[in-house]
Order: structure tokens, then sequence, then C-alpha cells
């Protein structure tokens, strides 16, 4: 039980790191692309085209650390059976529930830096350099 609650612990701290690393990459990328925001509103994009697009950029980086991750998984699992009690390391349902939960909690940390970026002043951007 104590091994149990140790992982737990391990496990919201790193799903914790995850949230804080992917809102830091997207709000670093929302900076570095400023002034490219600045004229897609400019020309007369809508703000939801921005949100699609830093959304989107957070979302490929997740789902391509999930499929890693799934093979991790799948390679390690044989020495992760002696960890769990009740279930298999592979269990289909389990494996679902983690990658959405985490697809959902990033797409949480990508929200704020996409409403950042909807909200770009084209005119500031264009004059910043």
């Amino acid at each position: 039980r104590y091994t149990s609650v140790i992982l737990s612990c391990f496990a919201g701290l790193g799903l914790l790191l995850a949230v804080m690393g992917i809102y830091g990459v997207i709000a670093y990328l929302v900076a570095q692309r400023t002034q490219e925001i600045g004229i897609w509103l400019a020309l007369g994009a809508p703000r939801g085209a921005v949100v699609w697009l830093v959304s989107s950029q957070g979302l490929r980086m997740v789902l391509t650390g999930l499929a890693v991750g799934l093979l991790g998984t799948t390679l390690a699992a044989r020495s992760l059976m002696s960890l769990l009690y009740g279930i298999s390391a592979l269990d289909p349902a389990t494996l679902g529930a983690a990658s959405i939960g985490l697809i959902a909690v990033a797409l949480a940390a990508c929200a704020l830096p996409a409403r950042r970026a909807a909200r770009i002043d084209p005119v500031r951007a264009l004059r910043t350099e």
C-alpha cells in the first residue's frame, strides 16, 4: 500500500511537471511568433484560427509524447507487472483513460497561451522588434 501511495504522488508530480512544461513551451512559441501572429490578425485572420494554430502545436507535441510513452509502456510492461495488483500493465481501459486525461490536461495548459495569442494587438506586434 505504501508503494502505491508513493507512486501516486510521483505520478501527480509528473503530471504537474508535464503541464508546466507544456505551458512554458507553448508560451515561448507564442512569444517567438508574435510578429507572425500580428500579421495574420492584421490581414484579417479570425481569432479562432489563431487559437487553433497555437492549440494544434501543443496537441501535436502531446500526441508525439503520448505515442512515445505508450511505446515505452509496452516495452516496460514485464517489469511493471510486479508493481501492479489486480490489473495488467497493458490494460487498454487504463491506458486509454490516462491518455485521454493527459490530452485534456495538455489542452488546458495550451488554453492560456492560445488566448493570449488571439488577443495580440496587430499594430503593437508589428512595431516590436
